[in-house]
């Protein structure tokens, strides 16, 4: 899982790095394939049942879209946020993990945004330990987002990962604390705050995959892969 992580988070940093204004989300999605070709392994995303087979690689989502937004010929403009979450199978293994990237420059409140959801992640991260329940995890990133003014989605939440893109256990960015499956030693979780500037509620698009807030109003989402160990969390998916 580890060297699942590494290679995701290289094809990350690739289509993150041509993000500017004027190239289109399909141009990232192809820079991220691109990395895969290397090392002969694909994106657990590519052809995941739904209302259709999803069509690509990466999840390209753009200002007030949350998440599986679609990779086509829509170009970035100044000042939009844009979401990729991306995963690798590498024998048998997946790693998964998200970032969302300011194109060029943006508001206060944007910035303010990307840097609440960011340290929600860690937040997370930093209750991956044995005896924690998945309610603690919730509750810690719930407090954090509600106490600077943005809202957490309840429909879409953050899961077990190992052989397969989603396994159990569901571990929501909402809780309380106690409450849940307890954390043990050697689970593999994907991390993922989702949060959002007006809303807490969403709507699914025309395409049947792309998720937006219900407002209109900003969206921004950070992941990681983690482990649970003696040691204290391990993340699967860095360089």
């Amino acid at each position: 899982m580890r060297e699942a992580g590494r290679i995701n988070a290289e094809a990350l940093q690739a289509a993150t790095a041509l993000i500017k204004p004027g190239i289109n989300t399909a141009e990232l999605n192809e820079a991220f394939e691109a990395v895969q070709r290397k090392y002969d392994v694909f994106s657990p995303f590519k052809n995941y049942p739904g209302p259709y087979p999803y069509p690509a690689s990466i999840c390209a989502s753009v200002n007030d879209e949350l998440v599986h937004g679609i990779p086509g010929d829509r170009k970035l403009q100044d000042g939009d946020i844009i979401s990729i979450d991306c995963g690798t199978v590498y024998e048998g293994f997946v790693g998964d993990m998200a970032v969302t990237v300011a194109v060029g420059k943006v508001s206060a409140e944007t910035e303010k945004l990307l840097s609440v959801t960011k340290q929600a992640l860690e937040i997370a991260i930093s209750k991956m330990v044995p005896e924690n329940t998945t309610g603690d995890v919730g509750y810690a990133v719930q407090t954090f987002v509600e106490d600077q003014g943005f809202h957490i989605t309840r429909t879409y939440t953050g899961h077990g990962v190992g052989r397969e893109m989603h396994e159990g256990p569901q571990v929501p960015n909402y809780g309380k604390p106690g409450r849940g499956m307890r954390l043990r030693e050697g689970m593999t979780i994907a991390l993922e705050p989702m949060v959002l500037v007006g809303t807490p509620y969403t709507t699914v698009k025309e395409d049947q995959w792309t998720v937006a807030s219900s407002d209109g109003s900003l969206t921004a989402h950070f992941e990681h892969t983690v482990a649970v160990t003696a040691n204290g969390p391990k993340i699967l998916t860095r360089l």
